[in-house]
């Protein structure tokens, strides 16, 4: 299938959306908790979370366009706080369920079975079953004009991760922790680790790494 842009543009919207979420292959799958003004938590899923530098230790992710009402993005902006929260395989279809749109009063932890869980006196809750909890401050925010959308950068404040999953020179052993990806907008999968690599120099062969030690 060869399709142009005329052609793509054509095909019925959910269609195109769908076409669109998955071309790009496999993302993170997390949840982003938030609080409003009175206490009344919040949970959305997000598949646009990606790093964008580490120091100061940065990440983003990608707010769809403010014409109806984003909690997420409302409560980050009145509170400055949020946290982003992994989505692990043994939950996965209660942490789908939060991208319904409930009503703002409604708390999508109580609505889905998900459990809050405030740490170190941070404002925003974490997803008690999630194995990598990051709390963090709310630092900027771009807004994309070609479709409307913003991204949101925040700067980690701190990290709850499983000892086991840390390895000697810092990398993160995901498939340790059980954690699921995400393609389009419902596929879930459960990736599988292929080789780490050392890094990639001119006229240097790349050499495959031991997957669970530091590199030299």
């Amino acid at each position: 299938m060869f399709l142009t842009n005329k052609e793509i543009q054509n095909i019925p919207r959910l269609k195109r959306i769908h076409l669109m979420n998955a071309i790009t292959g496999y993302k993170s799958a997390n949840l982003i908790g938030t609080v409003d003004e009175l206490g009344v938590s919040n949970l959305g899923v997000f598949s646009s979370v990606t790093h964008i530098g580490s120091q100061p230790p940065i990440i983003g992710f990608i707010l769809r366009p403010t014409t109806v009402p984003r909690n997420t993005y409302l409560n980050i902006k009145k509170t400055g706080f949020y946290t982003i929260n992994s989505i692990g395989a043994d939950f996965y279809k209660r942490a789908h369920a939060c991208s319904a749109k409930f009503d703002g009063a409604i708390s999508e932890f109580e609505a889905c079975d998900l459990n809050e869980e405030y740490l170190d006196g941070f404002l925003a809750p974490f997803v008690k079953e999630s194995a990598i909890k990051i709390a963090l401050e709310f630092k900027e925010e771009i807004h994309i004009s070609v479709n409307n959308t913003i991204l949101i950068l925040g700067q980690v404040i701190h990290i709850d991760i499983p000892d086991k999953s840390i390895m000697t020179d810092g990398f993160v052993d995901i498939e340790s922790l059980d954690l699921v990806t995400v393609s389009g907008l419902d596929a879930y999968y459960s990736p599988q680790i292929l080789a780490r690599l050392s890094y990639a120099r001119p006229n240097q062969k790349t050499e495959e790494l031991p997957h669970f030690s530091a590199i030299e």
